[in-house]
């Protein structure tokens, strides 16, 4: 498949950099990246949706804090003013 996709050339710089230092043809690097971060994208999905039920799970469960208890919690770690 072809795709036409339009760059800055700063970011066209960088890819055509990218694809001399690993000595791979540009098309390549570019399918290869873009790979990547579609994969790293799909995990960080499903990462996220996994906390959200575990969220989900712990409030039915009847597990959970308030607020006030969450902020005084952040404030003392972080040294945050009251």
């Amino acid at each position: 498949m072809t795709i036409v996709i339009n760059l800055t050339p700063e970011l066209e710089e960088q890819l055509r950099k990218k694809a001399t230092d690993r000595g791979q043809d540009i098309s390549l690097v570019a399918a290869e990246l873009l790979a990547s971060i579609l994969e790293w994208e799909a995990q960080d999905s499903e990462e996220a949706i996994r906390g959200i039920q575990r969220g989900l799970d712990d409030f039915e469960a009847g597990s959970f804090r308030s607020f006030d208890e969450y902020a005084n919690e952040q404030r003392f770690k972080h040294n945050l003013p009251a």
